[in-house]
């Protein structure tokens, strides 16, 4: 922990100290909220309620505005629901200077909310490169604070297969913003094996992976029991989330493919410790777009993202 402090300036050591880390953040979230559901942003145009989508141009501007409208409504619908959501920044980057602006503006009002925010960015450097993007995406404080970064994000997907000195970086920023990381482990993909599935000297490299993650997490978490270093595992893979959860005690996993990607409660439930903390599992598809599903239509659009948010919490809790 010293030769991670010295590399902080001194009114940054303080700051870490005094700060909450994400962590115990995230696991007070989970504990008021009574779930680990994880909302995902996953705007898409085509997919858009009618009433959003007819209400603005075919322009990148206009489907910015649109996207935002989109992501501030569900942030609406689920805020007393939730404790936290991960907007995906591809579909915003996708539309250019005015995707990233609209994606700001989602994320700073996700936080206004007192949601937790992930973003999904994944993603992975060395040196300077990787403290960037750390700079750049880390830290949910007002503007001028130690805290602070452009983005505001809580917590960030990082792609760790550059090799664990990409690691560092982000890790020096979590510790003194209290944010977090999500490390790609295990994903939730029919092709992940490929790369993650390679047997090395610890087992499989997601093991390596995982492995590496716990050591981190051990860096950064003091006395609390969860640190800011967290792993990405998908629940595709119920098998090697069960063997993950053993490997990486004291990290946060994030949950893709739950739902849509044909994750089930069952098989994301291994992924949670004994008191039924350590994982937050997404759904993005199946919560924004619920309006599409016979099983949740309403009278509004809204009300089918609210009726499928609570529908996965009670599936979870069963």
């Amino acid at each position: 922990m010293m030769a991670e402090e010295s590399a902080l300036a001194p009114t940054d050591k303080n700051v870490a100290q005094s700060m909450i880390g994400f962590g115990k953040r995230l696991e007070i979230a989970v504990r008021e909220k009574k779930n680990p559901v994880c909302v995902g942003l996953d705007p898409r145009i085509g997919s858009l309620p009618d009433v959003i989508r007819s209400a603005f141009g075919d322009s990148a501007t206009d489907q910015a505005a649109a996207f935002e409208k989109f992501c501030v409504e569900i942030l609406d619908a689920v805020c007393d629901l939730v404790p936290i959501v991960k907007p995906q920044a591809a579909f915003f980057e996708e539309l250019g200077p005015a995707g990233c602006v609209a994606l700001e503006r989602v994320v700073r009002y996700a936080t206004q909310l007192g949601l937790l925010v992930v973003m999904d960015a994944k993603r992975g450097d060395i040196g300077t490169t990787a403290a960037a993007y750390a700079n750049a995406y880390l830290g949910s404080g007002p503007v001028g604070a130690p805290n602070y970064s452009p983005w505001g994000a809580d917590a960030l997907t990082v792609n760790p297969f550059l090799g664990a000195d990409t690691l560092e970086p982000f890790g020096e920023r979590c510790y003194s913003t209290g944010s977090g990381l999500f490390v790609l482990v295990k994903t939730s993909n029919p092709g992940s094996g490929f790369v993650q599935d390679i047997a090395t000297e610890n087992g499989s490299i997601a093991e390596s992976i995982a492995i590496h993650v716990q050591t981190e997490t051990d860096r950064y978490r003091g006395s609390d029991h969860f640190g800011p270093i967290g792993a990405v595992v998908g629940a595709t893979y119920p098998e090697q989330l069960a063997k993950m959860r053993a490997l990486m005690p004291n990290a946060w996993i994030l949950i893709p493919g739950y739902g849509a990607q044909g994750g089930s409660a069952q098989s994301v439930r291994v992924g949670m410790d004994e008191q039924g903390l350590g994982a937050i599992v997404n759904n993005s598809r199946g919560i924004i777009f619920a309006h599409q599903q016979l099983r949740f239509q309403a009278s509004t659009w809204t009300r089918s993202v609210r009726d499928a948010t609570s529908a996965m919490i009670e599936d979870l809790a069963v």
